[in-house]
């Protein structure tokens, strides 16, 4: 009679967490990470800018500077009789529609121009506090300023859409919303 050959079981899965999840491998515990759990502790939490490794050395665009780059491809596609994609279409709709700076009537490469000086202007604007320390806008912040494009956005809403600013005094935030003020106007006008 021939013995059969004992199956060795596959080693546990270790996700690095340190801890049992309570699954089983074989009769053994596992270190199984599901989806939902983590294996480093980082929360993420905008308000307070506290951003996992992967938003790190990122550039972020405002609605508008996607509303003229998914123009400028849609028109690139329409020249080669391409269909768009059901979800490039929706994307373009939700940009349009969230995009205050926008002009027909302007040159597309104009308002591009406008928009890159735009977000230069606020990614150099720096503030130096009582205490001597130098505050400058995180990338986040810079983009959702840039898409709180209402010219009668005041310093306490542009706070409670965006509460890391709340960092800044008010006349600094007032400054950095007449930035946006002044080439919202020269866009649209």
């Amino acid at each position: 009679m021939a013995e059969a050959a004992e199956e060795t079981p596959p080693p546990p899965i270790d996700s690095g967490s340190g801890g049992s999840s309570g699954a089983t491998t074989h009769g053994r515990d596992a270190n199984v990470t599901t989806p939902t759990q983590s294996t480093t502790a980082t929360i993420e939490n905008a308000a307070e800018l506290s951003f996992g490794p992967e938003f790190h050395d990122i550039h972020i665009l405002s609605n508008a500077q996607v509303a003229v780059i998914l123009q400028h491809s849609a028109r690139s596609a329409m020249n080669r009789d391409e269909e768009l994609h059901d979800v490039y279409r929706k994307t373009q709709k939700y940009v349009n529609r969230f995009n205050g700076m926008t002009n027909p009537e302007k040159d597309p490469e104009e308002l591009v121009n406008e928009l890159d000086n735009l977000q230069d202007a606020l990614q150099t604007y720096r503030k130096e506090t009582e205490d001597g320390e130098e505050m400058e806008l995180h990338s986040s912040e810079v983009a959702a300023l840039m898409n709180l494009v209402v010219t009668d956005t005041m310093v306490e809403e542009a706070v409670a859409l965006i509460p890391s600013l709340s960092r800044f005094p008010e006349a600094a935030i007032d400054e950095i919303l007449d930035l946006i003020r002044s080439t919202m106007i020269r866009i649209v006008s």
